[in-house]
């Protein structure tokens, strides 16, 4: 007869550790399912934000070299015309001392000193001295100072070309740069994408612009500065100069941040600083970093006033307009529009106050 033995259970041990790893796989599968949105939403601003600044950089570099030729180009152009007002004057000379030539050529015989002369290279002739008893004084004094101008304008050239040289490939770098970037940001733009648009105003700054004007004109208000002459109730800083730079600038609010750009219709950083002081008749370098130079640094954001320069990071590629309680007014970065912050959004280095 068969046996009906019943069959063993699992000890108590063995159904603790059953019963524990399938808590932790039930545990495991819940956190893969409802990962938390907030982590996700800080790793975009995060690569985000780092993506932006190395842009902004390029952008000043790009400014910088755009300025340089710019330079370039007009001392090229004079070197250019200088050399052909030069050989003009050779032209001249050559013409004049040729009606010679003809003259002594139907006679039969040409002066040797006029040979030498009609020559292409009018250095060739000087190192002969022998013949320049036969030239008259003012013959040989002009003739002199065309070969020295000649020398002067071909060295200036020369000069000016390898600059360009130079100049070119340095452009071409960064135009590969900014190719790069623009990759990166158009990545980053993808991310930005799978976001909501609340969620994505967040990671790019512009849920707060609203809170740093109301900050702003808070901080105007009760800052017991006076108000426009005209009525429209905005505060006059100490500096004329510096309040027609910041009124200009709260008037291009909503403007985007376009690389390279200076106005009237878009902006980069150092571009609306530019344009801003322009508008008051103020004449800025096109850089952050050489506006970084522009007038007294000041270090305590304490002392800042209304329309001083406010200078961010490391190595100063980043620049503002001041514009009260911790506010600063700026073309921020790309894919979003002048606007205010808080200063503490970025690292501040100092202010300038222009004049």
């Amino acid at each position: 007869m068969a046996s009906h033995r019943r069959p063993k259970q699992p000890g108590r041990a063995r159904v603790t550790v059953l019963t524990a790893t399938a808590a932790a796989a039930v545990a495991l599968s819940a956190q893969g399912a409802h990962a938390d949105p907030q982590a996700s939403k800080q790793d975009v601003k995060s690569k985000v934000d780092k993506l932006y600044e190395e842009a902004e950089q390029a952008t000043e570099k790009y400014n910088g070299a755009k300025e340089k030729q710019d330079k370039l180009d007009k001392q090229v152009s004079d070197l250019q015309d200088k050399v052909a007002r030069g050989q003009e004057e050779l032209n001249k000379l050559r013409n004049s001392l040729g009606s010679m030539a003809t003259a002594q050529y139907r006679t039969g015989s040409i002066d040797p000193s006029l040979q030498l002369l009609l020559s292409s290279d009018p250095d060739s002739y000087l190192e002969r001295a022998s013949t320049l008893d036969q030239l008259t004084t003012k013959q040989a004094e002009t003739l002199r100072q065309i070969a020295g101008k000649q020398r002067t304008l071909k060295q200036e050239r020369q000069e000016a070309a390898d600059k360009l040289a130079d100049l070119e490939s340095t452009r071409k770098a960064l135009g590969d740069k900014k190719k790069e970037i623009q990759g990166k940001l158009s990545d980053a733009q993808e991310l930005l994408n799978t976001l909501s648009a609340k969620e994505k105003a967040e990671v790019t700054g512009e849920d707060k612009a609203q809170e740093g004007k109301d900050a702003a004109d808070r901080a105007n208000r009760s800052g017991g500065s006076r108000t426009d002459p005209g009525g429209s109730g905005k505060p006059v800083p100490e500096s004329q100069r510096a309040g027609g730079a910041l009124g200009a600038a709260q008037g291009k609010i909503g403007s985007p941040y376009v690389w390279g750009a200076t106005g009237p219709n878009s902006f980069d950083c150092s571009g609306l600083t530019s344009w801003a002081y322009s508008q008051a008749g103020v004449t800025l370098p096109r850089m952050s970093q050489d506006q970084a130079n522009a007038g007294t640094r000041i270090y305590d954001q304490g002392s800042l006033k209304p329309g001083d320069l406010v200078i961010f990071y490391g190595d100063l590629h980043h620049v503002g307009l001041y514009a009260g309680n911790g506010q600063v007014l700026h073309a921020p970065k790309p894919g979003a529009n002048v606007r205010y912050e808080a200063m503490g959004n970025m690292p501040f280095q100092f202010g300038v106050r222009v004049g």
